[in-house]
């Protein structure tokens, strides 16, 4: 081990924690390492890698963070790739081929890239040693960002006759430690928790109103002129706004979020990781996976969405072990557009019973479009996500496979050459597929009813013979419309099934929402940051106060008062809803206008470009259930 440590990375010992998880990986077993931002979670995969004898596959939830990851390792000299959507069919094939052969030992992907029944095809004639789950905290509902694809990894594991797994992630509470070592049946002793606390960085807190925010920030931030940061801030706008601001000051900063577009965000995030941009505004789009060592501070101009969100961001300041400046402009303005964000997440019961009632009417498998299905039903697609795992705990329905409705392809040398290249049975069932395939003036559609007819085989066989061909370099592929098949079983739907799903909901709103109290509490809390911290994520190595964060210095924050809003009574609900009322027409319910004057989007929202009309989000700042009341008494 410490000669692939010295050999490879150029280190002669181990960081804390890496160790353990490494020789636990050598010895055959699943591991779990819970460590802080940039304590060096990815080499307790990249070394194991060079030992195992077949392919680790790195399970990531951002390009950004492969890419980075990718680099690192060429420069190191290690074969890994990715597969992923910016690749041209050609580097994609190519990558596929190197897999294939043995090549490659690291393969990084999305957890959407398990969705594709030609990859998951792939991926068994593959032997793979090691499944990597990056961010795992995201396979438990308790975590904060939760991800509905990701519950589904546990399954895959063992469609693929996978051993061995490590889950990585830098937060975790107790509840989330125990709900990833049940679901990958990890050893509690092979979990490590190296700790959440950080002495370098320099934690504050200070209570300020929107107003001071900003004259707050300036003497600041002058003083740490040439330094690199990050500020946070919720929303895109308010990133343009505060950048602009500080311009204004002398203080050169670039707004970054997801509205960009994709090259100016690579542009910008690259200007920054190499010191030509000291100064970044960004939304939380920005930061996951940027492994910049010289990140002097960290603000947060708005509040993040919960204490997980804020140790992962804070977590990207200090990385090389320099003393480095947290701070957090906090006060509770905000409280009911965060709570607000949380109720716009919930289906509404009618919802739940559309879903439910399109299953029970399904013969045969049930086939799901998921944007389709959002829209019919008027269920965020996040949601809807996670009604459906919901639906899949319940066994009502069960996930038989995904495909493309659509395999296109395109000949890269003629047709006769290319079946020359098989002989006998082969020959014939590569001369089927192109046969039987519909023909536009370039391209080829995969049709499989009529293969089906013609030539005796299953669907797999033609996406392997596709597949190679692809490989390759004989055909360029395409493969659009994702549309996953599930099994259905009617007789699980009982009578109380919607009213169950509509509670779970009501039950993981609560707790989002218990989240964002937690939140409020700790940054008005009179008690040590980082004890707070420690306490939360269980770590048992720090016991007592810091010494060195605001609190312990003797600043607690002191929340300022909460602006009051104008009674909404004094708003005539009839009036200010008529347009809406109207696009609404047979839809047109409380619930959905008092989302709409919370400015709460939904798809029909969407369709109906609700945003446009006047009105939309002009009580943001209520509470959703005020906005609920006040509808209800002026219907």
């Amino acid at each position: 081990m410490l000669t692939t440590l010295q050999q490879y990375f150029g280190f002669n010992q181990f960081r804390p924690g890496q160790e353990s998880v490494i020789s636990t990986l050598l010895n055959g077993q699943s591991a779990a390492a819970i460590f802080p931002t940039g304590s060096g979670k990815s080499l307790c995969y990249q070394l194991p890698a060079l030992h195992l004898p077949n392919l680790t596959l790195v399970v990531s939830p951002l390009l950004a963070l492969i890419q980075d990851q990718l680099d690192f390792l060429h420069s190191k000299g290690i074969a890994a790739a990715s597969i992923q959507s910016m690749q041209s069919p050609a580097e994609s094939a190519q990558v596929y081929k190197r897999v294939s052969d043995g090549e490659i030992k690291i393969l990084f992907i999305s957890v959407e890239r398990l969705n594709s029944e030609r990859f998951r095809a792939f991926l068994k004639k593959v032997p793979i040693s090691l499944m990597v789950v990056d961010e795992a905290h995201c396979i438990s509902e308790w975590g904060h960002n939760f991800r509905p694809d990701y519950l589904k990894l546990a399954s895959y594991r063992e469609e693929f006759a996978i051993e061995q797994v490590l889950l990585l992630t830098a937060t975790a509470t107790e509840k989330v430690i125990q709900d990833m070592a049940t679901k990958f049946r990890i050893a509690l002793n092979h979990i490590t928790l190296t700790g959440s606390y950080r002495s370098n960085l320099n934690l504050s807190v200070v209570g300020v109103t929107d107003e001071e925010k900003l004259p707050t920030l300036y003497p600041w931030l002058l003083s740490r002129k040439e330094e690199a940061g990050i500020i946070y801030v919720t929303l895109q706008k308010t990133a343009e706004q505060v950048a602009e601001a500080l311009n204004r000051q002398g203080i050169r900063a670039i707004a970054y979020h997801a509205g960009l577009g994709n090259e100016q965000r690579q542009s910008i995030q690259q200007q920054f990781m190499n010191g030509e941009l000291p100064l970044i505004v960004a939304t939380i789009a920005f930061g996951m996976g940027i492994d910049k060592s010289d990140i002097r501070f960290v603000v947060h101009f708005d509040l993040p969405k919960s204490v997980e969100n804020y140790a992962q961001e804070i977590g990207r300041a200090g990385r090389d072990g320099v003393t480095s400046e947290c701070l957090v402009l906090a006060n509770k303005n905000n409280l009911n557009v965060l709570e607000n964000f949380v109720y716009a997440d919930t289906p509404e019961k009618s919802a739940i019973n559309f879903i439910v009632n399109e299953i029970s009417h399904t013969q045969g498998d049930w086939e799901v479009l998921m944007n389709s299905l959002s829209s019919q039903s008027n269920i965020r697609l996040l949601a809807l996500k996670t009604l459906l795992v919901y639906l899949e705990l319940e066994k009502v329905i069960e996930p038989a496979y995904s495909y493309y409705a659509d395999y296109k392809y395109k000949l890269l040398i003629p047709e006769n050459e290319l079946v020359a290249k098989f002989h006998g049975e082969r020959a014939q069932f590569v001369q089927t597929i192109l046969a039987t395939s519909d023909k536009a003036r370039t391209w080829y559609s995969l049709n499989f009813e009529k293969m089906q007819r013609v030539y005796q085989c299953d669907r797999g066989r033609v996406l392997t013979a596709i597949d190679y061909l692809a490989q390759q370099g004989l055909i360029e592929l395409q493969t659009k419309q994702m549309t996953q098949v599930y099994r259905v079983y009617k007789e699980k739907i009982g009578s109380t099934l919607c009213d169950e799903l509509a509670q779970r909901f009501s039950e993981k709103e609560s707790s989002e929402i218990q989240r964002i109290h937690h939140l409020l509490d700790f940054f008005a809390s009179d008690e040590c940051l980082n004890l707070q911290l420690a306490r939360y994520f269980s770590d048992a190595n720090l016991q007592q106060a810091c010494g060195h964060c605001s609190v312990c210095q003797g600043h607690p924050a002191i929340m300022p008062a909460i602006k009051a809003l104008p009674p909404i009574q004094q708003f005539n609900a009839s009036e200010l809803s008529a347009s809406i009322s109207e696009k609404l027409g047979e839809q047109n319910s409380v619930i959905m206008k008092a989302r709409f004057f919370c400015g709460l989007t939904t798809p029909l929202f969407t369709r109906l470009k609700a945003r446009q009309l006047s009105g939309f989000g002009m009580f943001e700042h209520y509470r959703f259930s005020e906005v609920i009341a006040w509808v209800e008494t002026q219907k």
